[in-house]
């Protein structure tokens, strides 16, 4: 466990310097996909690391041990995490769980913002125009989702670019893009050093749904026309709290559809799968040896307990459980604890 503890916490450094950068060179899909579970998976991880060094650390303390019925001596000596190491990791574990809360109620309340928002369009088509002049075009998540344009945006457009900047939010609506905003608002929540993750997943949800407009409309052009346009027409427009057309960076968005569509790469993706199974695969070893750990030390104090004449009576028992050990479901005096 000395080593494997702290594994989860170096992947979670490595991906959130080399993902984000590596994640915009790819096709947006995949690359959205992996970015979502590499935020997942890191901050399990993370939390999983903090969770076991503050334990680890905490069971050392001789009123603790004395509760658990484990030497505090045969802990050390196997992981002998110190005092402040725990304290630091129970901090950051609280604070990341506390955070982790904040995120996910302002995360519900933003779902339901959207749903009220929808239940006030009209029914019966999936286009609301509304009778604004100032440019607007969001999607709306719900059952079913809605897209919203002002009157102000569609004079903006040609019809060709209208044709695109639909196909842009439909794609946001069918791919469910606000569950993956979802995932890396509360893990970035939950550890900040995700946050490179969140923003290059925001870029990368814009550019999927570029990349499949274009192929709707059969121009890479027409869309990246309708992407530009649409962001200076909107520039200085309070933007809503929704998917939009004109979010992320433009430029850079406008430049990639300009270009030939982006090539399948495998190996960052492999690269990145290799990492995310060595942090839970560190993560379960370090659980396991954090019982084994516990067991061990429980062992010990048994032992310790019984004294020279327990030590010499258990040996006359060579099969089968030892009863002194055997207090994980009644104490000395019987009664039976779960």
């Amino acid at each position: 466990m000395r080593i494997s503890v702290y594994v989860p916490l170096l992947v979670t450094v490595v991906l959130a310097v080399l993902a984000p950068r590596a994640a915009r060179r790819p096709a947006p899909r995949p690359a959205a996909w992996f970015l979502a579970c590499a935020a997942l998976v890191t901050a399990t991880g993370w939390l999983g690391s903090l969770a076991l060094l503050a334990f680890t650390g905490f069971a050392q303390i001789p009123e603790v041990a004395e509760e658990g019925h484990w030497s505090v001596v045969a802990l050390r000596t196997q992981d002998p995490v110190s005092l402040a190491v725990a304290a630091v990791s129970a901090l950051a574990l609280a604070a990341g769980l506390l955070s982790l809360g904040v995120a996910a109620v302002r995360q519900a309340r933003h779902l339901l913002w959207a749903r009220r928002q929808c239940d006030r369009l009209p029914t019966g088509t999936e286009l609301a125009v509304l009778d604004d002049e100032a440019p607007q075009a969001f999607a709306l998540p719900g059952t079913p989702g809605r897209i919203v344009v002002s009157r102000g945006m569609l004079r903006c457009l040609g019809d060709a670019e209208r044709e695109a900047l639909l196909a842009h939010e439909r794609v946001h609506l069918r791919g469910r893009h606000h569950l993956f905003q979802a995932v890396w608002r509360l893990t970035a929540a939950v550890n900040p050093m995700l946050r490179p993750l969140a923003e290059a997943g925001g870029f990368v949800l814009e550019r999927w749904a570029d990349e499949e407009a274009a192929a709707h409309v059969g121009s890479r052009k027409v869309v990246a026309h309708a992407v530009g346009r649409a962001a200076l027409a909107s520039a200085g427009a309070p933007r809503p709290a929704a998917l939009a057309a004109t979010g992320g960076a433009v430029p850079q968005r406008v430049q990639a559809l300009l270009a030939p569509p982006p090539p399948r790469r495998t190996l960052p993706f492999a690269a990145g799968a290799l990492l995310l199974t060595l942090c839970c695969a560190s993560l379960a070893n370090a659980a396991s040896d954090s019982e084994s750990l516990v067991d061990s030390a429980e062992r010990a104090q048994c032992a310790a307990d019984a004294g020279p004449a327990g030590a010499a009576s258990a040996g006359h028992v060579p099969h089968g459980p030892d009863p002194c050990c055997d207090h994980r479901g009644a104490d000395a005096h019987g009664s039976h604890r779960w």
